[in-house]
C-alpha cells in the first residue's frame, strides 16, 4: 500500500505512519543474543509493504539499531525512503553533535538524513550550542530537516529561538492512554506553529488492544477495524499528527497498516479523547521538562 503523506504549511512532508527501531538489536546497549536477521527482515518487510518512514537513534542498542537499519535499507533506493535518526542528550555540545551525526550516517550507510532529532533536552548544555550544530549539518546537506524529541513547549520555543532553520517535528509519547502532550499544551502548540507531532508507542505495549472497553468496541464496530487500528487512526486523523510503531512480526505490521488509509470522523476522535478510560499523565517514558 502507499502510506499517505501530511504536509506542513512550510512545505515539509512526511508519511503518516512509520516503523521505529527501539529494542531492535538491544535496548541501550547491543544485545549479542538478539536475532539481528529477524530485525533486518522486519524492516525490509515493512518497506515492501509500503512503509518508507524509518525511525532510529544512535542510542538504540548503542548504535547497533542504526547498523541494522543500514543493512535493511541497503537494497532499496535511498531517495524513496524517509530516514530519521537522533542525537542523544549527552552529545549536545557543538562538536559532539557534528561527530554524532557523522557516526549515525556511517552506521546507516547513507550520505544524509531526511530528519535529525535532538533525542531529549539536556539542561546542562546550552541549547544555542546544540542548535548551531544542527543548522550547520542542514546547511552542509548532511541532514534535510531539524526536529526535537521530548521537548516541552517552553524548551521547544527556546530551541527555535536559537535556530534560523524551521524545526519541523517534536516526537512525543502520545496515545489514547498517555495524554501528557495534551495536558501540557503540546498538541495545540504543534498545530498552531506548523509543527508535526510524531507520536510514538501508539498502542501502548498492547494496552490499547482491549475490545472490552465500551467506546472502543463501538468504534471497532462502526469502522470495521480492530482496537489497534482505531488507536493508530485516532492519532493520524488529527491535524499535524503522525505516528511510528515498532513492528517485528508480520502479523503486527499487517494489522497496524489497517489503521492507515482512512479517516475517523471528528466527533469520534473527540469521543475517544474524552471517554477512553485510564488516561494518565505519567509513564515510564522520559518526563517532559
Amino acid at each position: 500500500m502507499q502510506i499517505p503523506l501530511k504536509k506542513l504549511q512550510n512545505g515539509f512532508t512526511m508519511p503518516v505512519f512509520g516503523i521505529g527501531s527501539w529494542q531492535m538489536g538491544g535496548r541501550h546497549e547491543r544485545d549479542f543474543a538478539n536475532d539481528d536477521q529477524a530485525d533486518i527482515q522486519a524492516i525490509c518487510t515493512a518497506i515492501e509493504s509500503g512503509i518508507i518512514h524509518i525511525d532510529t537513534a544512535e542510542r538504540d542498542a548503542g548504535g547497533h539499531a542504526e547498523e541494522l537499519v543500514g543493512e535493511a535499507i541497503s537494497n532499496y533506493k535511498r531517495d524513496k525512503l524517509f530516514l530519521v535518526s537522533k542525537v542523544w542528550n549527552t552529545n549536545l555540545r557543538y562538536e559532539d553533535v557534528l561527530k554524532a551525526c557523522v557516526g549515525s550516517l556511517k552506521r546507516l550507510k547513507t550520505s544524509y538524513l531526511d530528519l535529525y532529532l535532538v533525542h531529549m533536552p539536556n539542561p546542562d548544555i546550552p541549547i544555542q550550542e546544540t542548535m548551531k550544530a544542527m543548522s550547520k549539518l542542514e546547511k552542509e546537506g548532511l541532514i534535510k530537516n531539524i526536529g526535537l524529541s521530548d521537548f516541552s513547549v517552553e524548551r521547544f520555543k527556546e530551541a527555535q529561538g536559537c535556530c534560523d532553520d524551521k524545526i519541523v517535528v517534536n516526537q512525543l509519547h502520545y496515545n489514547l492512554i498517555f495524554r501528557e502532550p495534551e495536558r501540557k499544551g503540546l498538541v495545540d502548540f504543534c498545530r498552531k506553529n506548523d509543527v508535526f507531532l510524531v507520536a510514538w508507542r501508539p498502542v501502548q505495549h498492547g494496552m490499547l488492544t482491549d475490545i472490552s472497553i465500551p467506546v472502543m468496541r463501538e468504534m471497532c464496530a462502526k469502522y470495521h477495524k480492530t482496537p489497534s487500528q482505531i488507536a493508530i487512526n485516532w492519532l493520524i486523523s488529527q491535524k499535524n499528527i503522525v505516528t511510528i510503531s515498532k513492528m517485528r512480526k508480520h502479523e503486527h505490521l499487517r494489522e497496524n497498516l489497517g489503521g492507515v488509509g482512512w479517516e475517523m470522523k471528528s466527533q469520534d476522535i473527540e469521543r475517544l479523547r474524552f471517554e477512553y478510560p485510564g488516561q494518565q499523565d505519567v509513564s515510564d517514558s522520559v518526563p517532559l521538562i
